[in-house]
């Protein structure tokens, strides 16, 4: 079998009928491909939505679980993943008419670990066009994985499901999500990129990506902030992988920086009470106690300050300088 693609679904009724009717809309026929379904104890009627599809295909496997979160979804779903390549769309997106074959082929026929392809951003509430009209001719790049990760991976996009990844690659390397935790893209996305070798990054577009619709993960809260300081240790200990170059291990210092500034950006803005504040700044350092930027001024002031600081002088010293900055 070419493809396994592995849709997790919790509570997306109203988009997951699309996006399952997306995949069926690729001109693949059903015997190239599996589709495995990771019902994630889901409390609407998203099953419901899509019983018509599952009754129409015998290429469907579904996977029906108690609440575990997006990352024991999808690992289930790998585990059980037959297919030459994984793909790992997220059930509110969609994607482009006709766009897997040329991409499955080129990796089939490269056997690169990873296929990297191009997507587009729309709103919510906007009926997206399976078509696509903005696809052209198809563009690629043979890329070693390290170079990949230093000219393409955007710390700010860590998407998962614009990505082939070829099976073998994830299970000779161990490559799995963090159970339990919200933004565990980041992480395995990292991984992945300082780990393979051989991969492709395709100027073709794969998926139509629904930004900000109501479902959509929008407030911060403490709990998210707890995840985001884990994710933010997982990836800072990548650093210590042996075969980095300078260069490579800069790049992931910056990444982990991006990350560190977002998680410090929302929380200021969005968790109300001190000591929630005072207690994530607690969870960071003891998830990253080695956190030390370099480069700047400012970084290595603020590791500095946020590693050995008392939580609360740091959190007034961050609330003073946003304060300062935007007076």
């Amino acid at each position: 079998m070419d493809l396994s693609i592995i849709i997790p679904v919790y509570n997306v009724e109203e988009y997951v009928h699309p996006c399952l009717e997306s995949i069926f809309r690729q001109g693949l026929d059903d015997s190239r491909f599996e589709v495995i379904i990771v019902n994630d104890g889901s409390t609407d009627k998203s099953m419901e939505m899509i019983a018509d599809i599952i009754s129409q295909h015998n290429n469907i496997t579904v996977i029906n679980q108690q609440n575990q979160g997006l990352s024991m979804a999808r690992n289930n779903g790998m585990a059980m993943a037959k297919g030459e390549y994984i793909m790992m769309p997220d059930s509110d997106d969609l994607l482009v008419e006709n766009s897997i074959p040329t991409l499955l082929e080129k990796a089939l026929e490269t056997k690169a670990d990873l296929v990297v392809a191009d997507f587009i951003e729309t709103s919510g509430n906007e009926m997206p066009d399976y078509k696509c009209t903005h696809q052209t001719d198809i563009h690629y790049e043979e890329k070693t994985g390290e170079r990949l990760f230093l000219e393409d991976l955007n710390p700010y996009q860590c998407y998962v499901w614009r990505t082939l990844f070829r099976r073998q690659f994830l299970t000779d390397n161990q490559l799995s999500f963090i159970p339990g935790l919200t933004y565990q893209d980041v992480p395995f996305t990292h991984q992945c990129y300082l780990r393979a070798q051989k991969c492709l990054r395709v100027h073709w577009l794969l998926n139509i990506y629904r930004k900000n619709h109501p479902s959509a993960t929008s407030s911060f809260t403490k709990k998210k902030a707890m995840d985001f300081a884990a994710i933010i240790g997982a990836t800072w200990k990548l650093r210590h992988t042996e075969t980095l170059t300078p260069q490579t291990r800069q790049k992931l210092e910056d990444d982990v920086y991006c990350s560190f500034s977002i998680l410090f950006y929302a929380m200021l803005h969005s968790i109300k009470e001190p000591q929630d504040k005072r207690e994530i700044v607690e969870h960071l350092r003891q998830q990253v106690p080695d956190l030390h930027f370099r480069g700047n001024l400012k970084r290595r002031l603020e590791s500095l300050l946020v590693t050995k600081y008392p939580p609360y002088l740091y959190l007034k010293i961050r609330e003073w300088h946003w304060k300062w900055i935007h007076r």
